[in-house]
């Protein structure tokens, strides 16, 4: 009988440990039903794009990606968060209070240390991107948005749906007032 290689009892050991999710992520809180409207806009679709990308601009948005074959608007702003830190860095022993670098060694002997570091987050804003998508049709428009907040590293720290009903019906509102005359695109 020849010995079982460890290797492969170890790999058999852990293969019974993962786990398959009970159901697929989903967005938490769910999207408002008001984020979902008829596209009452003149000009069917060309139009509410077009009206879609005035208002999101007037908001302070910048667009990242449009598809006019699609339907499809992508737009982003981002602001400084002052102030701001991760209510759940408490859990691990640093929370809003000040921040130490460095080291103690306690031993005896003799010898010589020399340490040098570098790091970011020196004058960085916790930033907080307010992400938009819209999906528009002839006959309605879908929203759907999305707030991440960073840290002043840059390590994501929060992230939500914010698809909610106040923020959609604003939404749906300007569009409506959006009667301007279109501007032709050449």
């Amino acid at each position: 009988m020849k010995p079982i290689p460890i290797t492969l009892t170890c790999l058999l050991a852990l293969a019974g440990c993962q786990v398959t999710p009970d159901r697929l992520p989903q967005a938490e809180p769910a999207p408002s039903a008001a984020c979902y409207f008829p596209n009452h806009v003149a000009g069917g679709e060309l139009g509410a794009l077009r009206q879609s990308v005035e208002v999101l601009t007037e908001w302070g948005f910048e667009l990242d990606s449009t598809d006019t074959a699609l339907g499809l608007v992508s737009a982003s702003r981002q602001k400084a968060l002052h102030g701001y830190y991760d209510p759940y860095d408490r859990a691990y022993g640093y929370g809003s209070g000040m921040r130490l670098f460095g080291g103690l060694g306690i031993g005896r002997g003799s010898g010589v240390g020399v340490g040098l570091g570098f790091g970011g987050g020196l004058h960085q804003q916790p930033l907080e991107v307010e992400r938009v998508s819209l999906l528009i049709s002839d006959e309605s428009v879908r929203i759907s948005r999305d707030i991440r907040r960073f840290d002043h590293l840059g390590d994501i720290r929060e992230s939500f749906s914010a698809s909610n009903q106040d923020f959609c019906q604003r939404f749906e509102s300007a569009l409506g007032q959006s009667s301007r005359p279109m501007r032709s695109v050449q």
